[in-house]
């Protein structure tokens, strides 16, 4: 199934989300882990999606969601920094969804400036991500 780069903004647009999980963590310096993720859920009957859109993007994962849901996931940093976020910059989401990526990217390029490494910095990306769209990504 080969997508279109259009077709995709307008499917995340609806069924995609961008995400930022702070989790404790003791062996981190400020207690904290902040893990971006890029996900995109469907029902098991249209895993094939899922599967083309990993073989667009050339990464990432497909894994059992909830129940009969199916999610396609991102976490690496460098992917999301180097090929995720120039994505959607060139294919802008159209809804208010927008506002979350810009929010997904503040917080990438925090994290790649290494403030996730200070307490302030958790603070920062913790309001930041209090702001985003809650989705349902379990």
């Amino acid at each position: 199934m080969k997508l279109d780069p259009q077709w995709i903004a307008g499917f995340v647009d609806g069924e995609g989300c961008f995400h930022v999980g702070i989790n404790s963590h003791s062996e981190m310096s400020t207690g904290f882990q902040v893990l971006p993720e890029f996900t995109v859920v469907q029902h098991k009957r249209d895993i094939a999606l899922l599967y083309a859109l990993k073989h667009f993007f050339g990464f990432g994962v497909v894994r059992s969601n909830h129940g009969d849901r199916m999610a396609y996931r991102v976490r690496d940093k460098s992917h999301l920094l180097e090929h995720i976020i120039p994505f959607f910059i060139k294919y802008p989401l159209n809804s208010k969804k927008h506002l979350d990526f810009l929010k997904f990217r503040k917080v990438l390029l925090m994290m790649k400036a290494g403030e996730h490494l200070t307490a302030d910095g958790v603070k920062k990306i913790r309001r930041i991500a209090e702001q985003m769209n809650r989705c349902q990504l379990r």
